[in-house]
C-alpha cells in the first residue's frame, strides 16, 4: 500500500538503472526440457544392455548435454540496460548499444519480439522480450520506451 501524499504517477515509474529483462515461458520450456532431456538420457545410458561399451554411453548422455546447450541458447536471451550503454543479448551474438545510438523501440502486434531503431538506419532484434510473456512483455516495452525519453534534451529554439 503506498502512502497517501504519493501520487500514482509516482507509483508508476520506471525501473532502476540496472535493470535486466528476460523472456519467462521460453526460459522455463528451453531449460526444463534441457534438463529434461540429459536426465532420460543418463537414465538410458544406466539401463542400456551390458553389451554396450561405456564409450557408448558416455556419449549418449553427451549428446543430451549437447542438446540441452542447444536450448541454453533459446533460453539465454535478455536486454540489460545500465547507465551509460544497453546490453542486447540474443541466442548467439551479443551487442553493447550507447544510448544514443537506440531511436525507439517497437513492438507491432503479432511479432515474437520488439526492434529498436538504431541510428545508423538500421534495426536489431531484442529477444530478451518475447511477446510469449503477454502483459508483461507489452510493460517491458513501455519501461524501455520511457528509459529511452529520460535522457532527450528539449530541442533548440533556432528562432
Amino acid at each position: 500500500m503506498r502512502p497517501k501524499e504519493e501520487s500514482v504517477d509516482e507509483a508508476v515509474s520506471t525501473p532502476e538503472v540496472p535493470h535486466t529483462w528476460r523472456p519467462r515461458t521460453v526460459r522455463m520450456v528451453a531449460y526444463g526440457l534441457g534438463m529434461l532431456i540429459v536426465a532420460t538420457f543418463a537414465v538410458m545410458a544406466v539401463i542400456l544392455p551390458m553389451d554396450w561399451r561405456a564409450l557408448d554411453r558416455v556419449m549418449l548422455v553427451g549428446f543430451g548435454i549437447l542438446v540441452a546447450g542447444g536450448l541454453h541458447l533459446l533460453g539465454r536471451p535478455r536486454l540489460t540496460v545500465e547507465e551509460n550503454q544497453v546490453l542486447v543479448v540474443n541466442g548467439i551474438r551479443t551487442h553493447v548499444l550507447s544510448w544514443q545510438e537506440i531511436l525507439d523501440i517497437q513492438m507491432p502486434e503479432g511479432e515474437p519480439w520488439p526492434c529498436v531503431d538504431l541510428s545508423d538506419g538500421t534495426s536489431l532484434p531484442v529477444m530478451g522480450i518475447q511477446s510469449t510473456d503477454g502483459e508483461s512483455a507489452r510493460q517491458a516495452v513501455e519501461d524501455f520506451r520511457a528509459m529511452l525519453r529520460r535522457g532527450e534534451a528539449d530541442e533548440p529554439d533556432l528562432s
